[in-house]
C-alpha cells in the first residue's frame, strides 16, 4: 500500500528543491537549455547552437541535478520501502518512485514551462536576439515533451529506481 503522506511531502520536496535549481541555472546561462524541447524551434533557428564550452558548462552545471534528480527519489523510495519491506512488492516501490519523478513533472509542466516560461517569460529565459518569438508562448510544445518523452524518461526512471531499492532490500 502506498504511502500517500511521503509521497506528497517528499514529492513537493524533490520537486521544489529541482526547481529552484533549475530556475538558477537558467539564470545563470539560459543558453545551456538550448535543446529541441526546452527552447521552441523558431528560437532554436534563429540562434548559433551551444559551443563546445557551453557544452562543457552545461555538463558540469548540471551533475548536481542529475544526481539529486535521481538520488532523492531513491532515498524517498528506500524510506517508503523501510517501513516495512516485507509487504513492498516492485509494483508499489514503482509506483512511489514513478509519483516522485512526476511530481516534478507536473510542477516542471505547470509553473516551469506553463507559467514561468510561457505566460510571464522572463527576460532571463528570453535568449539574445529572439525576444517577442511566438514560440515562448507556445504552451503546446511543453505539452508534447511533457507527455512523449517526459513520461518515458519517469516510468524508465521509476522502474531503475525500484529496481535498485528491491535490490537493496535482498542484501
Amino acid at each position: 500500500m502506498l504511502d500517500w503522506t511521503k509521497i506528497i511531502l517528499d514529492g513537493l520536496i524533490y520537486s521544489v528543491a529541482g526547481s529552484v535549481y533549475l530556475v538558477i541555472l537558467l539564470a545563470i546561462d539560459n543558453r545551456m537549455f538550448l535543446n529541441k524541447g526546452d527552447y521552441p524551434d523558431d528560437v532554436l533557428a534563429a540562434v548559433p547552437p551551444r559551443t563546445k564550452e557551453e557544452t562543457r558548462k552545461a555538463a558540469v552545471l548540471s551533475l548536481p541535478w542529475l544526481a539529486w534528480g535521481i538520488a532523492f527519489p531513491l532515498y524517498s523510495t528506500y524510506g517508503f520501502a523501510d517501513q516495512g519491506a516485507a509487504s513492498h512488492s516492485f509494483g508499489s516501490l514503482f509506483m512511489h518512485a514513478f509519483l516522485i519523478f512526476f511530481s516534478f513533472w507536473l510542477v516542471d509542466l505547470l509553473i516551469l514551462d506553463g507559467i514561468m516560461f510561457c505566460l510571464i517569460t522572463p527576460r532571463f529565459v528570453v535568449i539574445p536576439g529572439t525576444e517577442g518569438f511566438p514560440g515562448y508562448k507556445d504552451f503546446g510544445m511543453h505539452v508534447r515533451g511533457h507527455f512523449t518523452k517526459g513520461l518515458v524518461y519517469i516510468a524508465v526512471s521509476g522502474a531503475l529506481v525500484a529496481v535498485l531499492v528491491w535490490l537493496l532490500l535482498m542484501t
